[in-house]
């Protein structure tokens, strides 16, 4: 359960240069699983890594350079600027769902978004409850507690990748955990917010559609709506006291524009914010998203990691 704590502050936006982006999210059919492979890291040693909570949040489909610096996006520029910057972070494939997958098992375990599963492979579900850590998945247009069906209106299946592990889909008490975004308000505001949070908005949110379900729209409409979605929903978690006594927050893309396959998956922007990070850093070291997978691990104290988790950079360098 989180604490109170006696430190605030206040992320300020800032306003940027504009740059025109995209949008893709394949799909297909026979998917075949494929192993993500990155360099052994340098053992980490610096301990302002641990965090009692960590939290997830997954935006979609563009690049690095429609995204950073651009004034659609305020609040996620201001926090980029407050805290920890990723210059030189890459998605691991395209369509969506393998990133989706090696953010939570450190591998891509598919090819197309059609991909239906079951995953039996080693993943952050796993390893959390084997440490006795708590999680939960919060998902926003998710019909039901417990879901695990396919795309319900704005909520979109290959985005949860907890509805396709076994170790969840085995158990009603797991199951459980996969809840409706709108419960995090309230686990905020109770204190009572497990020690991993997974965070997706839905396809209204993420910048993957036209908000309020508009047929067109351009990208920084897009992005603009996510942007306000994280600064309404995500903004009250960062400014919380219980945040800053020992929190940590990544936010970061699936997956950057189709035409983007530079190391897989294309330049995509991602961020790390908590009271424990270096203020304005940015980070020029080649990253993918296993690395991330590797730091909310790490982050609680777990000390094995599934897939190319176990051989990801260590991102230590973001902490003071």
């Amino acid at each position: 359960m989180l604490g109170s704590i006696r430190v605030r502050f206040v992320v300020v936006p800032f306003v940027v240069v504009m740059i025109l982006l995209s949008f893709g999210c394949g799909g297909g059919s026979s998917p075949t699983p494929q192993t993500v492979t990155t360099p052994v890291p340098a053992p980490g040693t610096t301990s302002s890594i641990s965090h009692d909570h960590v939290f997830l949040v997954v935006l979609e489909n563009h690049s690095y350079s429609s995204v950073i610096g651009n004034p659609a996006m305020p609040y996620l520029n201001g926090l980029a600027q407050s805290f920890g910057l990723a210059t030189n972070y890459f998605a691991n494939s395209h369509p969506s769902l393998p990133n989706y997958f090696v953010l939570t098992s450190g591998q891509t375990i598919a090819t197309s978004d059609d991909f239906v599963g079951p995953v039996p492979d080693d993943n952050v579900v796993r390893q959390l409850n084997a440490e006795g850590k708590t999680w939960r998945a919060y998902a926003q247009s998710l019909p039901s507690v417990g879901y695990t069906g396919g795309d319900q209106g704005a909520y979109v299946k290959h985005h949860n990748p907890f509805a396709y592990f076994s170790d969840v889909l085995n158990s009603a008490a797991q199951t459980g955990n996969i809840v409706p975004f709108s419960q995090f308000a309230s686990d905020l505001q109770n204190n009572s917010l497990p020690n991993y949070s997974y965070i997706v908005p839905d396809n209204r949110h993420n910048a993957h559609d036209c908000p309020n379900g508009a047929p067109a729209c351009t990208d920084n409409d897009q992005l603009a709506a996510a942007d306000a979605w994280l600064r309404d929903n995500i903004g009250p978690l960062v400014s919380s006291s219980a945040f800053q006594g020992s929190g940590l927050l990544v936010i970061t893309f699936d997956e950057s524009i189709a035409t983007d396959t530079q190391s897989g998956g294309g330049h995509v922007a991602t961020v790390v914010i908590s009271s424990k990070a270096k203020t304005g850093f940015q980070s020029s070291t080649f990253y993918q998203h296993q690395s991330v997978l590797r730091l909310m691990l790490r982050a609680l104290g777990v000390n094995a990691f599934p897939g190319a988790a176990s051989g990801a950079p260590d991102m230590d360098e973001f902490f003071k």
